[in-house]
């Protein structure tokens, strides 16, 4: 029979895990109280926890500016492409690596390991000479290809765990029952996947969201910049920081972020954990 665990062991992890809890939970707090205060306010050496000085005005800057909607599309539209198109890749991927015994798998499932160690700056010269000579230099298709190189490798290495995990004995069966291999794999496997699909796009998806540098060098017309890049212009080498501007976009930038994670939070937390074990 397991032990309980004494009332002060459990009162010391109940107040670590709050303690952790308000460390996480704080930087969020006083970047949206700081979009929420006057500038005079912001600039003040004594720090205030309360948006006392409440005001609007950094949000209506923002959404007043034509670049913050055309950022917007530019990054929702390449997060998409790179969801749809990495999930899609993975996981016919990882069904072959994890289904199919081929010469080559094993060089191959170590290529996954090993490009993902590469640093992404090492490849900056060689993207952009290549998207340059496509012609794709300041489109949506240009960053979202090399987006989706990049993310592919360990959305590939993620869904193959989750695909481990499956019973091969369930597509054996529905073979058996009349079904193609492939009928097998969308009847039986893809059903049975979803935490893991759901887990895997929505890393591809903060990994699209979020990304600075690659964008930075592809990126340089002004109709063609993402948030992070639009976030960057209320920081110019020729005018003050409008840090109420920073502040208001980065909490507009963060909330679809977190309208998602709240959708999809039991799907990714069933995923993450199916994961860890089936890996």
């Amino acid at each position: 029979m397991a032990l309980k665990p004494s009332p002060v062991r459990r009162s010391a992890a109940n107040i670590t895990g709050l303690v952790f809890g308000l460390l996480w939970i704080f930087p969020v707090y006083w970047l949206v109280n700081n979009s929420l205060v006057t500038d005079d306010a912001l600039q003040s050496r004594t720090p205030s926890f309360l948006p006392l000085d409440f005001t609007w005005a950094h949000y209506e800057t923002v959404l007043h500016d034509s670049r913050f909607w055309s950022a917007l599309r530019m990054s929702f539209g390449v997060a998409l492409i790179v969801v749809v198109a990495a999930l899609l890749f993975a996981f016919f991927a990882s069904m072959a690596l994890s289904r199919f015994r081929f010469k080559g798998r094993k060089i191959v499932i170590i290529s996954v390991l090993v490009i993902q160690m590469i640093p992404a700056e090492a490849m900056f010269i060689s993207q952009y000479k290549m998207i340059d000579s496509w012609h794709l230099l300041n489109s949506m298709l240009g960053l979202s290809l090399l987006y989706v190189g990049a993310s592919v490798p360990f959305t590939i290495w993620m869904l193959k765990g989750f695909v481990d995990g499956v019973p091969v004995e369930l597509e054996e069966s529905a073979m058996i029952d009349g079904c193609s291999r492939m009928g097998a794999f969308f009847r039986v496997t893809f059903p049975l996947l979803g935490s893991g699909l759901v887990a895997s796009g929505i890393f591809a998806f903060l990994a699209a969201w979020n990304e600075y540098t690659l964008a930075l060098v592809l990126l340089s017309s002004d109709n063609s910049k993402t948030l992070p890049l639009w976030i960057q212009g209320f920081s110019g080498q020729n005018q003050a920081t409008d840090w109420g501007g920073i502040m208001a976009g980065s909490t507009l930038m963060a909330l679809p972020v977190i309208i998602l994670f709240v959708i999809v939070q039991k799907k990714m937390a069933q995923g993450l954990v199916a994961g860890a074990v089936k890996g």
